[in-house]
């Protein structure tokens, strides 16, 4: 009920209060339990105007991530029914696996793991992803698709054009796709993505794609501290205030993860994407430097295909390169 009735202030249209009596009868409960439930939200941090013979108007909200604030944001149909918060976690990938593993056949489909701090996040091959409290936004969805297992890691990429979407509706910023997996403002990355798969030989018992995003960061580990940015970084260097809401934002990248991953579904490949997921590619058209454990080497990257791969011209060769051990850099740098 909480989160209903948050959503229903949240929902009210501007200046508009509603009346304890409209609560009662929508939830079939008595004034004073509504009473109950408006000082539960007040007691979190929410501000909410109480009028007599008016009702309640909620008038300011907190950044703060809990499962009846991302709750109440969702406009999803499936995305994020249900969502599993906690304050703290080890990894939020880890603890999707967990819950999959103790769900049958393709129960807990659209399941997100969030949590407010991870103790041992992840990016890939195994690196650290810093994880404060209060300043990111750290979550993995759990999926459950009937696809090859081949095809999975394309998921990633979906994610990063779900995250780009997000970023850009929210705060106007122009969020570019770094392939495979990171998302990155003027040069410098502020979105990271991990997919990880059980599967058989021919069958996935389930995926989960986890994202990090640097929201209220100011600082960093000295050894991504050149590399990394945040939302909140970026905004004050365009000289912008805005506060931004992690749960609000959250809300958007899932909205737009669901409208992709069913897109991708319908071929199972990014060939319904691919034009789109280019056109964010910060990389596209410039010469890069391909690190393969089997051989560096550089050429002007092309774009994604319907499979994921990048495409680099090297030469009169074109190759295509796969995620997984392989980075791509600017020649120069990061990006």
């Amino acid at each position: 009920m909480r989160t209903k009735i948050l959503q229903m202030l949240r929902q009210a249209e501007s200046g508009r209060f509603i009346s304890g009596q409209e609560l009662c009868e929508t939830f079939g409960v008595s004034r004073t339990a509504v009473w109950k439930v408006i000082k539960q939200l007040e007691e979190a941090g929410y501000e909410i105007e109480a009028v007599r013979n008016r009702g309640y108007r909620l008038v300011s909200v907190p950044d703060i991530l809990s499962k009846n604030e991302l709750e109440s944001r969702l406009q999803t149909r499936w995305m994020g029914h249900p969502v599993c918060y906690f304050e703290q976690l080890d990894s939020t990938n880890t603890e999707a696996k967990r819950i999959a593993e103790n769900l049958k056949g393709r129960e807990g489909q659209g399941t997100v793991v969030v949590a407010d701090m991870q103790t041992s996040g992840r990016g890939r091959r195994g690196r650290n992803w810093s994880s404060p409290h209060g300043e990111g936004i750290f979550f993995t969805v759990l999926l459950k698709p009937e696809i090859e297992p081949a095809n999975a890691p394309m998921l990633t990429l979906v994610m990063a054009l779900a995250a780009a979407k997000g970023i850009a509706e929210v705060t106007g910023l122009t969020a570019e796709i770094k392939w495979p997996n990171d998302i990155v403002l003027n040069g410098k990355k502020i979105v990271g993505i991990l997919t990880e798969m059980s599967a058989q030989v021919d069958y996935v018992n389930h995926i989960v794609v986890g994202t990090g995003i640097n929201v209220h960061q100011t600082e960093f580990p000295d050894e991504i501290a050149q590399t990394a940015t945040s939302l909140d970084l970026e905004l004050k260097r365009e000289g912008r205030t805005l506060e931004i809401s992690r749960a609000c934002l959250l809300g958007k990248v899932l909205s737009q993860f669901e409208h992709y991953y069913e897109i991708y579904l319908q071929t199972q490949d990014l060939s319904a994407l691919m034009e789109e997921y280019n056109s964010l590619l910060v990389n596209c058209k410039r010469q890069v430097r391909v690190l393969d454990p089997l051989g560096e080497f550089e050429g002007k990257a092309l774009g994604i295909d319907a499979g994921g791969r990048l495409m680099v011209e090297r030469g009169q060769e074109l190759v295509k390169v796969s995620s997984g051990e392989v980075s791509v850099r600017g020649i120069y740098g990061y990006v």
